[in-house]
Order: C-alpha cells, then sequence, then structure tokens
C-alpha cells in the first residue's frame, strides 16, 4: 500500500517564504503615498505612476523570468530577481525626484517578477503530484496574503520611527536575505515525456492559436487593476474619505486611533482574509470547473465592490469591505494558474503563465495610474471605483466559454 505524498514538500515551504517577503515588501507601497508626496510636495500622480511602472514591468518580467527559469533554472532566476528587487529598493531610497523613482521602479518591477508567482508558481506545480497540485499552488498564493498582513502595518510603524528612505534599505536587506533559502529548492522536472520533446515555440503557437488562452488572458486583466488600486490608493483614500474612528470605540480601543492606521489595518486584514479565500479556491479547484469558479469570484467582487462605494464610508464598512474583498483577492491565481496547467501542460507553466499575468499587470498599471491621475483631475476616487466593477463583471462573463480540457499536440502527419 503507497503513502500519500507529503504536501508540505521543502519546495512549498521555501516557495511560500519567497513569495511572502517578496509581496509584504510590494503591498506595503501604498503607505508611502502620502509621505513621499508631502516631502516633495509632489502630486499624487507622481509616486502613483511610479507604483504603475512597477506594476507594468512585472508583468513584463513576468514571461521573462518564466522563460529564464525554465533555460537556465529555477534558483538562478530567483537569485537575478532578488539581486534586482534590492537594487530598485535601495535606488529608490536615494532618489528625489519622480522621474528618479519612476525609473527605478522597472527595477523594482521586474525584481519582483524574479521573486513572485511566475516562477515560483511553476516550480511549486512541478514539484507537486497531482493530487496535490490544487491545493499547493493555492497555499504558495495564500503566502503572498501572509506577507501582505504585516507588510503595509510594519512600513507603518517603521515610518513612525524612521524615514521612508530607511525604510527601503531595510525592506533591501530582507529581499537579498531570500537566497540563504535557495539550496532547499530543488524541483523535479515534473513534465510528460510529449511535453519535455516539445519545443517552447510549439506550446506558445498551440496556445496562441487556441481561443481559450486568449479569454484568461483578457479575463485576468480586471483582477489586477482591482488589486493594484487598492493596494495603492486605499491608504490614502480612507485617510481622506472615512469618517472619523470615535474615542472608546472597538477601533479606538485596539489602538486604531487614525484613519491612516486605519489604512493600514485594512490592506493588512484584505491579505488575512485572502489566506483563507486562496486556500478555499484551492480546495475547490480540485473538485469543480476552474473557470466557473472564476466567473464566479470576478461577479462576487463587481457585488462586493458597487456596494462599499455606494454606501456611507465608516471604519465599519471599511472592515467589513476588506474582509469580504479579501476572501476574493488572490482566490483568482491558483485557480487562473491550475486553468493554464491543465489545459497546456506543466513544461512551459511559467512562460504561459507568465505572459497570462502580463495581462493582469496591464491592469494594474492601469487601476493604479488612473487612480492618481483621476484624483489629481477630480479630487475623488470614484470614477476609478466604477470602472473597475465595469470591468469586473466583463471578466465574469468572459471565463464562461473556456473550454476547460486538455489540449493535445497535433498527430504527427
Amino acid at each position: 500500500m503507497h503513502s500519500r505524498p507529503s504536501i508540505f514538500t521543502p519546495v512549498l515551504v521555501v516557495g511560500c517564504v519567497i513569495i511572502m517577503v517578496s509581496f509584504a515588501v510590494r503591498a506595503s507601497f501604498g503607505v508611502f503615498q502620502i509621505p513621499i508626496a508631502d516631502e516633495f510636495a509632489w502630486l499624487r500622480s507622481e509616486f502613483s505612476l511610479a507604483i504603475a511602472i512597477q506594476n507594468l514591468a512585472w508583468g513584463i518580467g513576468q514571461p521573462i523570468f518564466g522563460a529564464i527559469a525554465e533555460k537556465i533554472g529555477d534558483r538562478k532566476a530567483i537569485v537575478m530577481g532578488a539581486l534586482i528587487y534590492a537594487a530598485g529598493m535601495v535606488l529608490s531610497a536615494y532618489s528625489t525626484t519622480p522621474l528618479e523613482h519612476q525609473a527605478y521602479a522597472w527595477l523594482v518591477g521586474f525584481g519582483i517578477a524574479g521573486t513572485g508567482f511566475g516562477v515560483i508558481l511553476a516550480v511549486v506545480g512541478r514539484a507537486s503530484s497531482d493530487e496535490n497540485r490544487s491545493m499547493s499552488l493555492a497555499i504558495a498564493t495564500a503566502a503572498g496574503s501572509a506577507g501582505q498582513v504585516f507588510g503595509a502595518p510594519v512600513a507603518e510603524w517603521m515610518l513612525t520611527v524612521m524615514t521612508w528612505q530607511n525604510v527601503f534599505l531595510i525592506f533591501a536587506a530582507v529581499i537579498l536575505s531570500l537566497i540563504l533559502t535557495l539550496p532547499l529548492m530543488r524541483a523535479p522536472a515534473m513534465a510528460s515525456k510529449a511535453e519535455l520533446e516539445e519545443s517552447m515555440g510549439t506550446i506558445l503557437m498551440r496556445a496562441f492559436r487556441d481561443p481559450s488562452y486568449t479569454l484568461i488572458f483578457l479575463g485576468f486583466f480586471s483582477c489586477g487593476y482591482q488589486l493594484a488600486f487598492i493596494t495603492a490608493h486605499f491608504p490614502a483614500f480612507i485617510t481622506e474619505v472615512c469618517g472619523p474612528i470615535l474615542p472608546g470605540g472597538a477601533l479606538h480601543n485596539l489602538g486604531i486611533t487614525t484613519t491612516s492606521a486605519l489604512g493600514a489595518l485594512s490592506i493588512s486584514l484584505i491579505g488575512l482574509a485572502n489566506i483563507a479565500g486562496t486556500l478555499l479556491a484551492g480546495w475547490a479547484g480540485k473538485r469543480y470547473s476552474k473557470k466557473y469558479l472564476l466567473a464566479g469570484i470576478y461577479t462576487a467582487r463587481t457585488v462586493v465592490a458597487s456596494l462599499f462605494i455606494l454606501m456611507p464610508m465608516t471604519p465599519s464598512t471599511v472592515i467589513i469591505f476588506s474582509i469580504a474583498m479579501g476572501s476574493l483577492w488572490l482566490a483568482t491565481v491558483p485557480l487562473t494558474s491550475g486553468l493554464v496547467a491543465h489545459i497546456y501542460g506543466l513544461r512551459y507553466m511559467g512562460t504561459l503563465y507568465g505572459i497570462v499575468f502580463f495581462s493582469h499587470q496591464l491592469g494594474s498599471f492601469l487601476g493604479v495610474w488612473l487612480g492618481g491621475r483621476m484624483y489629481d483631475l477630480y479630487g475623488s476616487y470614484e470614477q476609478v471605483w466604477w470602472v473597475g466593477v465595469a470591468i469586473g463583471a466583463f471578466s465574469a462573463i468572459v471565463h464562461l466559454p473556456i473550454r476547460e480540457r486538455r489540449l493535445d499536440a497535433p498527430a504527427s502527419a
């Protein structure tokens, strides 16, 4: 009688650590919006553009790092990503103009690509058994949310005891320390003989000709728009629009006395709720149709965002929204990456998922940049919210026609 393979392999544990740290830093950038803008008297759109470029670079870098990992090795790709990420943080710490921040954001974004989902999920997927793959991908994705739980609050606390420049330098050192975990990350090339014999170009052309791949690409756009806009602008949005935190109330008693602290708490709550939501998505992805689960998640996001913007904003509604949206936050990632692996195989999953993720990051760029731009024009984020609602509904619809079956290689002539 064969024992069931353990889900908690060294590859999964190390992958979780890398994603957790990478995402803790990435998720904290919204906390720096107001301190940096106030120090240099910049428009909100200036630092927003740096974050938007960071997201775009992440999207461009993701398929590149996926291909690098598949050609020269996963660990070498991760080392490159960590070095570039840390360099971007150090250079940003010494930047004093918007153009400098926006230029170095390219390095930060490429660094996130080398230490983020595209590379790590491909490694975890190959190292997992068929039985455990859906949940392994969910656990690795949830690790990103765990980083988000403490990333923004830690950054907020650090800003009370040191300058934002020093926070950036400390974050760079922490990112570099990830390299020390890599000796434990040894993943087998879990691919069939037929997959190993096929070239990357063959697999890519087959995917590009498949309408389902196009639909997956289009559907992931709104996920990036919604998540990046909220991560970058929600703390500032809450600080300026939310009703007062009443003395003697529950939040006040917990030490949350300012709307700035509530903004950091909201990002943390989103990450905390998403740990449960992502694990549930991984469990469900093994049992139910991934495309229908994705359509349901995007529909739920549309409803939650609509209700939030229509209701008066109070500390209570901020917390309810953070938990509700958090439960749907990265739940799309194990389902989308799992869908790519299921239809197109594991051999070039990193590259194929990286290309799909580029759509996600195009949405991220638009969400962050449009948020800052429209705020400067209208003094409000409301219009940007409604754009997010509309494209969320679009994503729910485009997932429905996807053909969720293995795309076999054409028969040889």
